[in-house]
């Protein structure tokens, strides 16, 4: 793809992710708590997973690979730090998932269709459009990078430790729910939410790319909405023992 067809993609894309920030304060998406078979046959929640997440790593390790780029440091250490992430949510994640949740076939499918868009345009700009003096070695000690890769690991430290926290509040084969309690869930009713966000952000201020910046407006746009449905749902369920948590950024929203 040449870089005008590039630009007008990453706006299409901004563009799909807006409208389904709106819809998604209107919609529940059903899936997890809010499972519905109305999105589709139920899938079990680790086979979903993984067909959902694979195919982006899969992709992102061809775009690389057939990159004349792919063992300079900068472009190598983009790849490690995405790679890393979509590793653990596709080959480890599924397996760590207790009891026999369900996905609908709907929300698998349109999580696949998203993840190959977005690993194309993570890894088509950073291994193959970007300028080829851009990411040279120096960029390692830039401020975008320093920053955004701080932000990138601190978001994926909570988005992990939260993960363990909902894992761990179910006991054998209690089909309860519960509130989450303890880290960044005595803040917020979705802390890997919002981990995820803190991760993602900071993966576009160190690539310092418009790619990134648009698939961190994706991960707002989808689990903002997403948080705020959580939100009220536990408040139905659990009434006052939400307590001053907010929705997915401590103390403001």
């Amino acid at each position: 793809m040449t870089s005008e067809y590039f630009i007008v993609f990453l706006i299409v894309m901004f563009a799909i992710a807006t409208i389904v920030f709106v819809v998604l304060y209107f919609v529940e998406a059903g899936y997890g708590l809010f499972f519905d078979r109305k999105w589709g046959p139920p899938i079990p929640n680790r086979v979903a997973w993984m067909c959902m997440e694979i195919p982006v790593f899969i992709e992102m390790l061809l775009l690389w690979y057939t990159s004349e780029r792919r063992f300079e440091a900068v472009p190598l250490l983009f790849f490690l730090f995405f790679e890393l992430h979509y590793f653990r949510r596709s080959l480890v994640f599924p397996w760590l998932i207790k009891g026999k949740s369900m996905m609908p076939a709907g929300i698998m499918a349109m999580g696949i269709v998203f993840n190959i868009l977005n690993g194309y345009m993570q890894g088509e700009w950073l291994f193959h459009l970007a300028p080829e003096d851009m990411y040279q070695n120096q960029w390692l000690l830039s401020p975008q990078f320093v920053i955004g890769s701080f932000l990138f690991f601190i978001g994926m430290a909570i988005n992990w430790h939260s993960d363990y926290i909902i894992r761990h509040l179910r006991k054998g084969n209690d089909n309860k729910h519960y509130l989450p309690s303890g880290g960044l869930f005595d803040y917020v009713t979705s802390a890997s939410y919002f981990g995820e966000i803190i991760e993602w952000c900071g993966f576009a201020i160190l690539t310092w790319s418009a790619s990134g910046a648009v698939f961190a407006w994706w991960t707002f746009a989808n689990l903002v909405p997403r948080a705020n449905t959580v939100y009220h749902k536990y408040q139905k369920m659990f009434g006052s023992e939400v307590g001053n948590r907010k929705r997915v950024f401590p103390f403001i929203y």
